[in-house]
């Protein structure tokens, strides 16, 4: 089926009858690409001359192989003369020659009109082009059809004397014609789109694209690679049609455009400039390309038929050009990894930018790829150690293994001890993660035998202290050296020395919170070494965040670790300390879907993969507790697997969450043995403060169920001893209603009001809920109903307030906090009391309590119809509504209620 093609069909019948009349003529069908169907067309006028033997037919195609040789396709159509010679012709003698050759086919085409098909002329051997040209301009008088193809732009001047003949340009197929090519064959609508986003009108690769698909639809995915047929086509046009310019183009866009975007014309336009030998598309041409070479298809069957170092090298002069006109890096080194490997210097460099750009934009895995990338390349020890210690960061998350390995080789490239120093540290950091500590420590104590400054050994026996705290026996002797070392620290390390000490005596019941405060807040001001910084200021924080200063924890926390969707570098064992502060600091402010969603997805990455986070996956259990997902809180205790030989203090924090779990699970028995056995690896820490988990607390609380008070009251009392010793209101509170649980009557309602009132005072919402539960029931035991009711009340107005939506920047909503267990524990206990819960603005729409509110504050229905731009009516509805639900009856109890 020759679609849209009559009107050339006529115009070679036109000529044809010219010359059958004795006035040659010449029909040139020219397109800028292959597919457009000159071949075919070419095939059709001779059929169409041909009938009745009307004239003679003579044949002859340029071929890529015969093009160097002089004369091939005048053989062609001369095939018996053997005046036509195998060499090149000076000039007279050439002139002779084609003299000759013109007389001959005038008195054969006397006899009978000849019809001269010359397919790809483009192809041919220059002295047969110019025997053509010397045919065409004598053609008037000549009986003769000279019709041939050309893959040229049609643009361009006329090759011959338009006097005889005429250039026809092939355009594509339309839409229609490709729409009734793919109906025809019986493809379905999705196939016909592709038949006409893929075969961009070119009839070629229309119909290899219908054949295609009628054996079945192809892959829609941008990387498929399409089937035999159409991949064939382009390949055979980019081996046997395309000239060395037109073909390097053909794979400039190809390559320009992989990945699915399309090249900026200035690159192409320099790319095409790049053509190893001839001229040069021009712009025109490169433009048409780029429209053909759109759909991954043809860019697939292009890049599947060129050499495999043509792609490499235009990947790498692509990369040079981006690189030279200032593109992202991380646009140079997608190019770069089409390379087998980064041959010069610039392309690691590139990489390397590539892979911070990637960071920052939260693509650690696409980070990654870019350093390896860059490792494979020659590159000198140095700046082969820096990336393999950057590459190890990035790993150590989801393959521990191979990151410690990398790490492992960085320190071992760098030969200045500096360097040294700190590749040991980033190792050493990254063998906690892994929970091996005591390699952690020796690698630090290599490196602290080979340095040679005084200042850089006390930098690493520091940290070395700081990675002791993982281990119980370790943990003791660091204590002692930083004691020892402590009057001649230099100021730029003896902040954090006087934290580490601090945190072991805040532990031990040595000190008291205000103690802390007073020696780590002066110090935050002061400049402490670089090397140091983000451990003096995890040391801090956790200070901070035992003293009940949340926010300044925070603060300091925020100081250093990336936000999201960065991830943290856990290869600083710094970072390390501030995750945990951040963690346990949202928890303690009630913020639990804030731990959850800042959390549970590292520790869902690294788990099963060579690093544990026990401490960041007891703050998600927890956090997913106080939500009422007890289920999911259990699989994330489950993620972090058995502790082994490993004695850390997150290990103690893990099974503290255990227990919680226990006790929400009613199996008080197994709440007590987890709180004991966190209590012996806190013991065998020498910390015996609660102020990290108050776990004598919870052990009195099980053995009050356990119907066990002497021995809760021992705890109990014990708890309250250490707390006074602290001395926040967290601690002291919660201490007092443990102590409340086990003595009961009067003396429990006592502590429990003292406990009460110091935490109303603290950024304890979970603590002051139950609390006021405790004190509530208290009440109404000792026939205090009123207080009973009323302390109720209160429990059950933090526990809501804990699960409105959380507001982030902007006053934008986020999501609930959802504090499932509160909630339940507080209406239980209203329910249990017999209490009228008159505080239900919870029950509220969103357009009811935003009407209260302004109500509450004063404003008339008027002022508030305004505000809100709502009718007078609707105003009254939602406040009538309003107060049905808070089962009030005036304006002026709404400031009560709500």
């Amino acid at each position: 089926m020759l679609l849209e093609r009559d009107e050339v069909l006529d115009m070679a019948a036109a000529a044809a009858a010219s010359a059958r009349a004795g006035g040659g003529r010449w029909v040139l069908l020219s397109a800028p690409v292959a597919g457009r169907g000159r071949s075919t067309a070419l095939e059709a006028i001779v059929r169409q001359q041909a009938d009745g033997d009307a004239m003679h037919i003579g044949r002859a195609r340029g071929v890529p192989e015969e093009t160097a040789f002089p004369f091939g396709l005048v053989r062609q159509l001369f095939p018996d003369d053997e005046a036509v010679p195998f060499s090149a012709l000076a000039g007279p003698d050439e002139q002779r020659l084609f003299h000759g050759l013109v007389t001959r086919l005038a008195r054969s085409a006397a006899e009978r009109p000849a019809l001269l098909a010359v397919d790809d002329l483009h192809l041919a051997d220059e002295p047969s082009r110019r025997w053509i040209g010397y045919l065409a301009r004598r053609l008037a008088d000549v009986p003769v059809l000279l019709v041939l193809t050309e893959c040229a732009d049609p643009s361009g001047p006329a090759p011959f004397p338009p006097a005889t003949g005429v250039s026809v340009a092939l355009p594509a197929l339309s839409v229609s014609a490709v729409v009734r090519l793919a109906r025809a064959a019986g493809l379905d609508q999705q196939s016909t789109v592709t038949c006409v986003e893929a075969g961009a009108g070119n009839p070629t690769l229309v119909r290899a694209l219908v054949a295609d698909l009628a054996d079945g639809p192809l892959p829609l995915l941008p990387s498929a690679r399409p089937r035999g047929r159409y991949r064939d086509a382009i390949a055979d046009w980019l081996r046997r049609e395309a000239d060395p310019c037109l073909r390097h183009t053909c794979l400039a866009v190809a390559v320009a455009a992989e990945g699915g975007t399309p090249a900026d014309p200035a690159l192409l336009h320099r790319l095409a400039g790049l053509c190893p030998s001839g001229r040069p598309p021009g712009e025109r041409s490169v433009r048409r390309l780029s429209r053909l070479l759109s759909h991954p298809f043809a860019r697939e069957a292009v890049l599947a038929a060129a050499e495999p170092q043509e792609v490499g090298a235009l990947h790498t002069r692509i990369a040079e050009l981006l690189d030279e006109s200032g593109a992202p890096a991380t646009a140079v080194a997608s190019r770069l990894l089409h390379l087998d490997r980064p041959g010069e210097a610039w392309m690691a460099r590139a990489l390397a930018e590539a892979a911070e750009e990637a960071l920052r934009a939260g693509r650690p895995a696409e980070s990654a790829g870019y350093l390896r990338h860059a490792l494979s390349g020659p590159l000198d020890p140095q700046r082969r150690a820096a990336l393999a210690l950057r590459l190890g960061a990035l790993e150590l998350p989801n393959n521990a293994t191979a990151a410690i390995r990398r790490l492992h080789t960085g320190l071992d490239l760098h030969t200045c001890h500096r360097e040294r120093a700190t590749a040991a540290t980033a190792l050493s950091a990254a063998l906690v993660a892994g929970r091996d500590p005591d390699t952690a420590l020796r690698v630090l104590r290599q490196a602290s035998v080979v340095a040679d400054d005084d200042e850089l050994v006390q930098v690493l026996q520091t940290l070395g202290a700081l990675v002791s705290s993982h281990d119980n026996d370790a943990w003791r002797g660091a204590v002692a050296g930083l004691r020892a070392l402590a009057p001649t620290a230099p100021p730029a390390i003896e902040p954090l020395v006087c934290g580490l000490i601090t945190e072991y005596e805040a532990g031990a019941g040595l000190c008291s919170a205000a103690e802390a405060l007073a020696r780590v807040r002066p110090r935050l001001a002061a400049p402490v070494d670089p090397r140091l910084r983000t451990a003096w200021l995890g040391s801090a924080a956790t200070l901070l965040q035992w003293a009940d200063c949340l926010e300044e924890a925070r603060e300091l926390a925020a100081l250093c670790l990336p936000v999201r969707p960065v991830p943290p570098d856990l290869t600083d064992v710094g970072v390390q300390c501030l995750l945990s502060v951040r963690a346990e600091a949202a928890l303690w402010a009630g913020e639990f879907d804030r731990v959850i969603a800042e959390n549970a997805p590292l520790v869902e990455a690294t788990a099963g993969q060579g690093v544990r986070l026990p401490h960041l996956a007891a703050m998600v259990a927890t956090a997913r507790r106080e939500t009422g997902r007890r289920a999911e809180a259990w699989e994330a205790v489950a993620l972090v697997g058995p502790s082994g030989s490993d004695s850390s203090w997150e290990w103690n924090e893990l099974g503290y969450a255990r227990a919680l779990l226990h006790a929400a699970d009613g199996d008080w028995q197994a709440a007590l043995d987890d709180y004991l056995a966190c209590g012996a690896g806190q013991s065998a820490h020498d910390f015996v403060s609660p102020v990290a988990t108050p776990w004598r607390s919870g052990a009195a609380l099980a053995l009050v169920r356990l119907g066990r008070r002497e021995e809760a009251r021992e705890l109990a009392e014990e708890e309250l001893r250490h707390a006074r010793t602290w001395g926040t209101p967290r601690t002291v509170g919660r201490a007092l209603r443990a102590y409340a649980a086990a003595v009961g009557g009067k003396l429990a309602l006592g502590s429990l009001t003292e406990g009460a009132d110091l935490l109303r005072t603290s950024p304890a919402p979970v603590e002051l809920a139950e609390t006021l539960v405790d004190l509530g029931r208290a009440h109404l035991e000792a026939g205090n109903g009123r207080k009973g009711r009323d302390t109720l009340r209160e429990a059950h107005a933090v526990a809501r307030r804990l699960a409105e939506p959380v507001r982030g920047p902007g006053g934008q909503a986020g999501g609930p906090d959802a504090a499932g267990r509160l909630l339940d524990l507080t209406e239980q206990a209203l329910r249990g009391g017999g209490v009228r819960n008159r505080n239900g603005g919870h029950a509220l729409t969103a357009a009811e309590r935003r009407v209260a509110e302004l109500a509450a504050a004063g404003h008339t229905n008027a002022q508030i119809s305004s505000a809100l731009c709502l009718t007078h009516r609707t105003v009254e509805t939602h406040l009538t509504n309003a107060y049905r639900k808070l089962r009030i009856a005036r304006r002026t109890q709404l400031v009560a209620v709500l």
